[in-house]
């Protein structure tokens, strides 16, 4: 079933979206959002994240890790995956 939601634009131009499209996209306070322009209308999409924002929030790992260690890991993953 399709919802329709509605917004009034102010006279500086700007909307507030309704809170379930903020939920659905996963936007809160400051998030940046895409307009995509078609012949059919108008599209509403959360921003791409810029890879540089996610610094310091992923924990660094106890020890380093090598490449040796990450390829046996993916493949123990795989191995499993395939028994499945």
């Amino acid at each position: 079933m399709d919802t329709e939601l509605k917004a009034t634009l102010s006279v500086k131009g700007q909307i507030s979206l309704p809170a379930e499209v903020r939920r659905r996209l996963g936007l809160s306070q400051g998030s940046v959002v895409r307009f995509q322009l078609s012949e059919d209308g108008v599209r509403l999409l959360p921003a791409l994240v810029d890879v540089r924002s996610l610094k310091g929030r992923v924990a660094k790992p106890a020890k380093p890790v090598s490449l040796q260690d990450m390829a046996s890991t993916i493949a123990e993953r795989r191995a499993r995956l395939a028994q499945k």
